[in-house]
């Protein structure tokens, strides 16, 4: 089993008199530095000038700068871009300031796992993932609380940098909820599994088979919507809640009888076969290269992907019952 850290467990000493640099004030960007500003912590936030995100960190009571100064000036900088801009930003803007002993940080190491960012060898490298959107990351921290993260260090150069991964963990909160150690490959590949084959991949592809099965049949849109999409969320909730013995607790027992006895026939041999496929994709690499190809050209496959599922029977259907249903907006 995996060790757990805690609040007690680790202090924010070896931040003290360094500054951390976020780059980019997106969703994790933005909860990252005001819970590290929260926590007494020196931060800069680095941006490209002139853009929205500039105003709303200065609004929001934040020293902004243009990344390459917030990277020289600082001791820790945390890289909170999207994945397929940070290749160009770092070669461009974080690379040549970096400077010796300097703490490189990630919050996914999709990046430098699949070598599209390499690091000198005269810095550190670490990861501190959240598991949970940067919305929630900055309103668990804000009501005391906290959310899970991962760890990881791909490069100890200082000799201190796991000290720092886990002070850095504590300054957004992490801590009060519990991090665990792993490492860039695992946190890389189980993240894009999971994000593959069940997350995303696997639910929607599942919603959308169950829902042109019952359509086929005959039966109603409308009602093949609310069973094979609608009613997820009570179920989702419950194992998201209480895990999968506590939502069997809460169905009946006609539930879950199918759902012990036909989930299998379901999720049979050959999708098993499929899911080590797909693993061994992302192990291997192949997965990561088919994406970075696809933005290379613009992301023809990807956005007529997108246009395809936009326009489907599910998608029509859902938007005209989901306007009967007026507290899906307040949601």
């Amino acid at each position: 089993m995996a060790r757990i850290y805690s609040d007690k467990d680790v202090s924010l000493d070896v931040l003290r008199g360094k500054r951390i640099a976020i780059i980019g004030y997106g969703s994790q960007g933005h909860a990252h530095a005001l819970n590290l500003k929260d926590s007494g912590l020196d931060v800069v936030v680095g941006l490209k000038k002139g853009g929205k995100s500039w105003e709303k960190a200065e609004k929001d009571g934040l020293k902004v700068m243009e990344i390459s100064e917030a990277v020289r000036s600082s001791d820790v900088v945390m890289i909170l871009i999207p994945d397929t801009e940070q290749p160009k930003v770092y070669r461009e803007f974080i690379e040549p300031y970096l400077k010796d002993g300097i703490a490189l940080a990630f919050a996914h190491g999709f990046n430098v796992h699949y070598g599209q960012i390499v690091p000198p060898d005269w810095v550190d490298v670490f990861m501190v993932a959240p598991k949970g959107p940067g919305s929630l990351v900055r309103r668990m921290y804000v009501e005391g609380k906290g959310v899970p993260c991962l760890v990881a260090v791909e490069r100890d150069y200082t000799g201190r940098a796991f000290d720092i991964a886990l002070a850095y963990a504590k300054g957004i909160g992490g801590t009060r909820a519990g991090v665990i150690e792993t490492t860039f490959a695992e946190e890389t590949e189980t993240d894009l599994f999971g994000e593959q084959v069940i997350l995303c991949g696997g639910v929607t592809a599942l919603i959308k088979a169950a829902f042109e099965t019952l359509v086929e049949a005959g039966y109603q849109p409308e009602v093949a919507y609310f069973e094979c999409l609608h009613e997820l969320k009570l179920i989702v909730d419950l194992i998201y809640e209480q895990g999968i013995s506590g939502m069997r607790r809460c169905v009946s027992d006609t539930a879950k009888y199918g759902d012990v006895t036909r989930g299998p026939r379901v999720i049979d041999d050959h999708v098993r076969e499929t899911l080590w496929k797909i693993l061994e994709e992302i192990q291997t690499g192949e997965f990561a290269r088919e994406w970075i190809l696809e933005n290379m050209v613009g992301r023809p496959v990807f956005r007529a992907l997108l246009r395809a599922d936009e326009d489907h029977l599910i998608e029509e259907v859902g938007r005209e019952l989901r306007a009967m249903m007026p507290w899906m907006k307040r949601e």
